[in-house]
């Protein structure tokens, strides 16, 4: 599981929220409506989707996210639960989620508790990382963790990137209609010049050097670094190599 710092994903990583702002226009929430904001990190999201009169909550695995999120925005709900597992009396007219969805790698039980929560008719509007999002980055971690250390890094990845295919199928079998599918490549700058992939990695990728001490750690950044150098460093800028995929899905039979 990665262990989420709460301040440095504000700090050094928001991007993800400021990319994901486009991702609110698809969702198109109306006033009154009835949302769950389903990853919520910090709740930038979750309060942009509340400005538009929307009465909406935040769930996320981690309780240092979500205590963040509650101190932010005091006027929004947020609970602390995993996607895989959380059941709720509510029912939804609509969940979004940002940036999340590719976290939980048992997927099916997410599909699941996504068709739970949400009302017949109600929608569901995503953005996660699809098949080869950053799989230079991936390449480079198992490369370095195998040849330096002995480790098979396949072992410590914490994501799941599937194709559209793989996941409009789970979400068919629970009841949903995909109405819009794209799988994207989205090249994303990563900000603070030679230091941005160090914060990507520390933000992200921490489950691949949980047994590292900063020293070995810093030391096998290095070693990824000089591997990517000549693929994803541009302008004195690191471009983070991510493909994506956003999804709208109506829920229309029983789950």
């Amino acid at each position: 599981m990665n262990i989420w710092n709460a301040d440095v994903y504000d700090e050094k990583l928001s991007f993800v929220s400021e990319l994901g702002k486009s991702l609110i226009e698809m969702l198109n929430p109306k006033q009154g409506e009835n949302i769950l904001d389903l990853g919520c990190g910090t709740g930038e999201l979750t309060n942009e989707i509340a400005k538009r009169g929307c009465k909406v909550a935040g769930l996320d695995a981690s309780s240092h996210m979500v205590e963040k999120a509650r101190k932010k925005y005091p006027h929004i709900s947020f609970f602390v639960d995993r996607g895989e597992t959380f059941r709720t009396q509510e029912r939804y007219d609509a969940i979004f989620s940002n940036a999340a969805l590719h976290w939980m790698k048992e997927a099916e039980n997410v599909v699941q508790s996504m068709a739970l929560a949400l009302r017949e008719g109600g929608r569901l509007v995503a953005e996660f990382g699809g098949k080869g999002n950053v799989d230079a980055i991936v390449k480079a971690i198992e490369t370095v963790l195998l040849t330096n250390y002995g480790i098979d890094a396949k072992e410590k990845n914490p994501w799941y990137f599937p194709s559209i295919g793989e996941y409009s199928s789970l979400l068919e079998k629970y009841g949903f209609r995909v109405i819009y599918a794209s799988h994207f490549a989205r090249p994303t700058p990563l900000p603070d010049g030679d230091q941005g992939l160090d914060h990507w990695l520390d933000g992200f990728a921490g489950a691949f050097f949980a047994d590292f001490e900063l020293a070995e750690k810093t030391l096998a950044y290095q070693k990824i670094k000089s591997r990517l150098k000549a693929y994803l460093w541009k302008d004195g800028k690191w471009i983070a190599d991510y493909k994506r995929i956003r999804i709208i899905a109506v829920k229309e039979g029983k789950a």
